[in-house]
């Protein structure tokens, strides 16, 4: 069934997360989790941790999207706090995952665009990608096509599956 999911050319809508979207919010990322170095998590959140996340960004008037093909999750987006002290309320962190499968298809770009139009109705100023350098340059070059601009490295400041891994700081002003 994933392949068939894959397979399709239905454009994909991006949307609001709901409650109803966790366990496949929860699913996607599970599988960054344990299979890849793309998050430094390393157990999977549940999708009552991911309710917890939902409702902090629901009240902190920041964007949690999903992007949705024929009905199915298939990728999400959402703007987090950068650090938790307040002088840095209106800067945030970008997240964005994407379903096996699903990558290549235009679905990064859509959620990444609506994230950042939304990111300017919630008084944000400054968002940041902090992005595990793997080798893959795909999500550096879709922030970049956005106008995020390389601002940092930090070098080897994770370890997960055997390996240090560095992290590339992108920054992009959305007030205009």
């Amino acid at each position: 069934m994933q392949g068939d999911r894959a397979a399709s050319s239905s454009p994909a809508h991006i949307r609001p997360a709901g409650a109803g979207d966790l366990d496949a919010v929860a699913a996607i990322f599970a599988h960054y989790v344990a299979d890849t170095v793309a998050t430094f998590e390393e157990t999977p959140p549940t999708p009552s941790d991911w309710r917890g996340r939902l409702d902090d960004l629901t009240d902190r008037r920041l964007p949690f999207l999903v992007g949705e093909v024929e009905g199915q999750v298939v990728g999400y987006a959402y703007a987090g706090p950068w650090r938790p002290k307040p002088a840095y309320r209106h800067t945030v962190e970008d997240s964005i995952y994407l379903a096996p499968g699903w990558t290549g298809r235009g679905l990064g770009r859509a959620l990444l665009g609506a994230l950042l139009e939304e990111c300017e109705k919630a008084d944000v100023r400054q968002v940041v990608a902090v992005i595990a350098d793997t080798g893959d340059p795909t999500s550096a070059g879709l922030h970049r096509a956005f106008g995020f601009s390389d601002v940092g490295r930090l070098k080897e400041v994770g370890r997960k599956h055997g390996r240090w891994i560095d992290t590339l700081l992108l920054q992009r002003d959305v007030t205009g």
